[in-house]
């Protein structure tokens, strides 16, 4: 069926209006105030938090997470929009098998190589196929890294990191973690690309990634809010 003039302009305006009706319904989406127990939920017993006047938001992930992986970079553009805002921080969870991944990790934070090699370790194993799993496979990512390896060996295999690992059912359990990616704002709110991407029924991991973040926004303001009212 061909269109005529006039038909081609009402069906353009058309297109154009279910266009701005779309984007009206995201914005609103985006506004909408998140309800606790659904996009995000309150730990039974908040956590100390040292921030000063910053907000904490704690990551906890895992190198070998298809999901974490998946989020890192609009997570990354999120932390770099909030700014002085927050104070971020990453920790990667205890699982059986990974241990290695995981001292890999605090390896790094303590050398303060973490925030640098992130994306190449998130390569090695979702690209490269390096999977981390032993000593000898971490050895050989560092050693195509231009960090310094005595410093990061030395922090590998020290007793702090084995330490942190020792904690690392313990920080779990008071984060109240048992899926990853999961987000933890001001030690008191948690929430995940699941939880916050519920209102969609069956998200698809993209819809549920972006869905997060308007979350995660609501939730450092109510904070900061919070904060700015305690008399100091």
């Amino acid at each position: 069926m061909q269109l005529t003039q006039l038909s081609r302009r009402r069906f353009s305006q058309l297109l154009a209006g279910a266009g701005l009706g779309l984007v009206n319904f995201a914005a609103n989406a985006s506004i909408a105030k998140p309800e606790a127990g659904k996009e995000y939920r309150v730990l039974a017993q908040a956590q100390p938090v040292n921030a000063g006047d910053k907000i904490e938001v704690i990551e906890f992930f895992a190198y070998y997470c298809h999901f974490c992986h998946h989020l890192e970079t609009s997570l990354a553009e999120w932390v770099k929009k909030q700014g002085d805002r927050i104070q971020f921080k990453r920790i990667h969870v205890l699982n059986p098998g990974v241990e290695a991944q995981q001292k890999l990790f605090f390896a790094l934070d303590a050398i303060g190589k973490a925030d640098e090699l992130h994306n190449q370790v998130f390569e090695a194993y979702h690209v490269q196929r390096n999977r981390l799993m032993t000593d000898e496979q971490v050895r050989d990512f560092i050693n195509k890294t231009n960090i310094d390896k005595a410093a990061f060996f030395s922090a590998y295999n020290s007793f702090t990191v084995k330490t942190k690992q020792g904690r690392s059912q313990r920080v779990m359990s008071d984060y109240e973690v048992t899926s990853w990616p999961t987000l933890i704002v001001d030690g008191r709110f948690q929430t995940s690309p699941s939880m916050a991407g519920s209102e969609h029924g069956r998200p698809s991991e993209d819809q549920a990634n972006q869905a997060l973040l308007p979350v995660l926004d609501w939730l450092v303001a109510s904070a900061q809010k919070q904060k700015a009212a305690t008399p100091k």
